[in-house]
């Protein structure tokens, strides 16, 4: 069995960069509508009304109103299905989860002296997993841009001696030196050296410029991405009823953050007087992360039938871990030694220092009117700005460059929420539609997201069991490499999602 070596790489603050770009800082500051079975029938339009667990983890001061101390569990069917474009090519992919989502528990005491204005006090804790990162997507096509370009990026300006190995050194002890000592730059850099695809201008030690050994023409290429995880948290929540109405609540929340991505680039030409006609490069990442936030909320009823709420969730401050290994194969053409293939597998685990991100606020305002016990209508409108994401510390020269990008390429992003719930007898019908903008000015990096739900609910006394369906749609651009190729894979992305959730009144 082969080892596998772990470095930790000690850089330079000038130096610390994995790579680290806007696809990361959004990969963790966008949340999906997760929760129960309720709450996502009416896509997350709960902000004013409150009685839900997960409407708790929306407006904070939604667990006094409940009547009775209260818990729900959730169990969740996810599926995936992934329309790419590259180029000439089109691929459908789709994939499928079943995972515990949701639990928690409310409990309510009632204040039994009559001439307090404060008549209930509750208290909750809540685990909720409201981003899945589980998907699986391939493309191919034909394109007129080699990987080498990401290669000759990372390597234009490096001095050789900096980007290859010392006499004698194996490729992991040199792989594992240049990540040590110059970093994750280097690296790539060496990749490219060592698998032939650069060239360089003369083989002194200083020397900084470099070609490729892959001809200029057509390129038949392939991509497969695999990602498995999920960011989720756990609340803890204080919330009062003050007079008959008003309610004021409290989430401190705990997040962590689970991810693990797979992604392989496989490209192939026949171009005249190539040098390399066959690339393998295999990539993994994986990232761990906790961190904290808080939300403030409340509802008022204005009227017995019209409610009002208000949240604000703040930033929320992520430390987050990374690891990756990396495997470049090339076919070479050689006239004189033959043809053959170069495997840089250095079978080494990069770990790199950690480092801080935070996320953007989010303000939510909600109005909803119900209909006494037939039903109710709701309404949620919320802003982010998503262009406030930082990566920390600021003071990093790296950093501080990818926050400036993000200024300049992302926006505030709005979103739209409506739910219904009619009830008859022991049943509840239930649906909703959500329409939520893209956090880039181009709206095309990401595009708007639409999305509907429609649930049951039957209650059944103290035992509430409940059944949703929810359909969302998104596209995204995703490129292969973060620098010297610029294509990407167009990926039509539309979720579906069953949700169950068992609710006891406790």
């Amino acid at each position: 069995m082969k080892k596998i070596f772990t470095i930790t790489l000690c850089i330079a603050s000038s130096l610390y960069l994995n790579a680290q770009t806007t696809t990361d800082a959004l990969r963790y500051s966008v949340n999906d509508i997760q929760g129960t079975a309720r709450y996502r029938a009416l896509s997350g339009a709960f902000g004013a009304l409150g009685g839900d667990i997960s409407a708790v983890s929306i407006n904070p001061a939604g667990s006094s109103v409940f009547t009775s101390s209260h818990a729900t569990f959730t169990l969740e069917s996810n599926s995936n299905k992934n329309e790419t474009s590259y180029f000439n090519g089109n691929q459908s992919n789709s994939n499928s989860n079943i995972d515990f989502t949701q639990g928690g528990a409310v409990f309510l005491f009632k204040n039994n002296n009559d001439s307090s204005p404060w008549k209930k006090f509750s208290v909750g804790i809540t685990y909720e997993n409201f981003k899945n990162y589980d998907n699986d997507w391939s493309s191919s096509g034909t394109s007129q841009s080699s990987i080498d370009n990401y290669f000759l990026a990372n390597a234009q300006g490096l001095r050789l001696d900096e980007i290859s190995a010392l006499p004698g050194e194996t490729t992991t002890e040199a792989y594992s030196e240049i990540g040590a000592i110059y970093g994750y730059q280097n690296q790539q850099a060496f990749l490219g050296y060592d698998s032939y695809i650069l060239e360089p201008e003369t083989f002194d030690d200083s020397n900084t410029v470099y070609t490729s050994n892959i001809a200029p023409g057509s390129f038949n290429q392939a991509y497969n991405y695999s990602a498995t995880g999920y960011n989720g948290k756990i609340s803890f929540n204080a919330s009062a009823q003050y007079t008959d109405n008003f309610y004021i609540g409290l989430n401190l929340n705990s997040h962590f953050i689970n991810y693990d991505k797979f992604t392989s680039f496989y490209e192939t030409n026949s171009n005249a007087n190539t040098v390399v006609d066959e690339v393998l490069f295999d990539n993994t990442l994986s990232t761990t992360g906790n961190g904290f936030s808080f939300q403030i909320g409340s509802i008022w009823k204005i009227t017995p039938e019209l409610r009002a709420g208000f949240t604000y969730d703040s930033p929320t401050w992520l430390t987050i871990e990374e690891e990756t290994t990396q495997y470049l194969e090339t076919h070479v053409i050689d006239d004189t030694n033959g043809d053959f293939y170069q495997i840089v597998n250095p079978n080494i685990i990069n770990v790199y220092p950690s480092y801080r991100l935070q996320t953007p606020a989010k303000i939510t305002t909600s109005i909803a009117y119900v209909f006494g016990q037939n039903g109710l209508i709701s309404f949620d409108y919320s802003t982010k700005n998503y262009s406030n994401t930082k990566f920390k510390p600021t003071s990093d020269a790296y950093f501080n460059q990818q926050n400036n990008i993000m200024s300049n390429e992302l926006t505030n992003a709005n979103s739209y929420k409506i739910g219904a719930e009619y009830k008859l007898k022991q049943f509840s019908f239930r649906g909703g539609y959500r329409f939520e903008e893209s956090p880039y000015k181009d709206g095309e990096t990401i595009g708007d997201l639409n999305g509907y739900s429609f649930g049951l609910g039957y209650d059944f006394g103290n035992t509430i069991l409940d059944l949703t369906y929810s359909n969302s749609k998104q596209s995204t651009n995703n490129r292969f490499v973060n620098v010297g190729l610029a294509n990407f894979t167009t990926v039509e992305n539309t979720n579906s999602n069953v949700t169950l959730s068992l609710g006891f009144k406790l």
